[in-house]
């Protein structure tokens, strides 16, 4: 009998070195937004191939400022898609918008192409598309839904991906990243903003959401400490929500490892593929082709297993017997339409049958860099044993 492991579902990969960069920032005695913070967003626009990068505390922030750039605001409707984080949405309610719920295609986790050119009204001003587990969506069929309505990517989970010859932060008219202590790039809490090049002035935009991201304030803590320049102004009654130089510092590390972390997620991956061939269950495909021409790689962020005509019932029983053999899984997303808050907006899951069939049977298995492939085949093994029992 196999000897039981523990397999946690998604802890932070952190080595001795993202350990001795956030120390060396305690010892300088700069600890908030300063210099490692403007180095990591010069670092991620050269690693996305963008202009510009604002690091915030979160692509909820990014979201919200990418919404304000925008200009978008009360009696503006915002299109996002019905299986997704709240995030998505809420960014949209933050800046006193309406959201508009758009369902998944029939077996995707993607928004319904067709079904989304429908929703585009005279108040549209913005569209998010979501890159569910690392996957970008495809951008240029959003477009020709959307028309020259603005794409703003909720590309949380995408760092790193690739489609169509486009990186994650080119592809949309803007990308908002989270760098969240579960995501493939972590700063421990945080995020970014970037838009794709041309789309925006990109000294201008970047001004604009540091102010948003420092309550106004037209200098930030760095550039007051400059000789005689204590002086400062608050243009408008701003928000809270920049990046500090120590989540900075994680992220500096973290972004020299990059390539590496995703070329193991890859490995990760086609060992899932090859493990659950013949499992009956669906698994989202993260590599297709040549992600150059008309293929995508992922960011691989997440392992989304889809149990073929299986339901929910079934799906929560496994996730049951798969925890008492030591592995954590996980359910993304529960439909927005099936939340209290979006319920009380007046959505109805009955609206939306797609993402609910999406979600009725899906389970999210471990997929981060410190399994081992060992970790991987045992967590292969216990699926399938888990699953066979209950099938019986």
């Amino acid at each position: 009998m196999t000897e039981q492991r523990q397999i946690p579902f998604s802890p932070p990969d952190i080595t001795q070195a993202e350990i001795d960069e956030v120390v060396d920032t305690l010892r300088s005695g700069w600890i908030t937004t300063g210099p490692k913070t403007k180095r990591l967003e010069n670092e991620l626009a050269s690693f996305i191939g963008a202009g510009k990068v604002a690091c915030l505390n979160s692509a909820t922030a990014a979201l919200e400022c990418g919404l304000r750039l925008l200009g978008v605001g009360p009696g503006d409707e915002v299109i996002t898609s019905a299986y997704t984080y709240t995030a998505s949405a809420s960014a949209i309610c933050h800046v006193g918008a309406t959201p508009v719920l758009c369902d998944v295609a029939p077996g995707s986790f993607e928004m319904d192409y067709d079904a989304l050119s429908r929703l585009v009204t005279d108040n549209t001003r913005a569209v998010i598309p979501v890159d569910i587990a690392g996957r970008m969506v495809d951008y240029d069929r959003v477009r020709e839904a959307v028309g020259d309505v603005p794409v703003l990517a909720d590309g949380a989970h995408s760092l790193g991906a690739r489609r169509h010859g486009q990186n994650s932060g080119q592809a949309a008219d803007l990308t908002a990243f989270s760098f969240h202590a579960v995501k493939n790039f972590t700063t421990a809490e945080g995020g970014a903003l970037t838009w794709r090049r041309g789309f925006l002035d990109d000294e201008e935009a970047y001004r604009r959401v540091m102010l948003m991201a420092l309550h106004g304030q037209n200098k930030d803590a760095l550039a007051k400490t400059r000789a005689g320049a204590w002086e400062y102004d608050i243009a408008f009654p701003g928000w809270k929500c920049n990046m500090t130089d120590i989540q900075a510092a994680l992220g500096l590390v973290q972004l020299e490892r990059y390539p590496h972390l995703l070329a193991r997620r890859r490995e990760i991956v086609e060992r899932y593929e090859a493990g659950l061939a013949d499992a009956g269950v669906t698994l989202l495909k993260h590599f297709e082709g040549d992600a150059d021409a008309g293929g995508f790689a992922s960011s691989a962020h997440l392992m989304l297993v889809r149990l073929n005509d299986r339901d929910r019932a079934f799906r929560d029983a496994l996730i049951e017997r798969l925890a008492l053999a030591g592995v954590a899984t996980n359910v993304h997303y529960k439909p927005l339409p099936m939340l209290t808050a979006y319920r009380d907006l007046g959505f109805d899951i009955a609206d939306f049958p797609n993402a609910c069939a999406q979600f009725e049977n899906e389970i999210t298995l471990p997929l981060h860099t410190l399994l081992t492939d060992g970790d991987v085949d045992y967590v292969i093994e216990q699926f399938r044993r888990c699953k066979t029992e209950l099938e019986r």
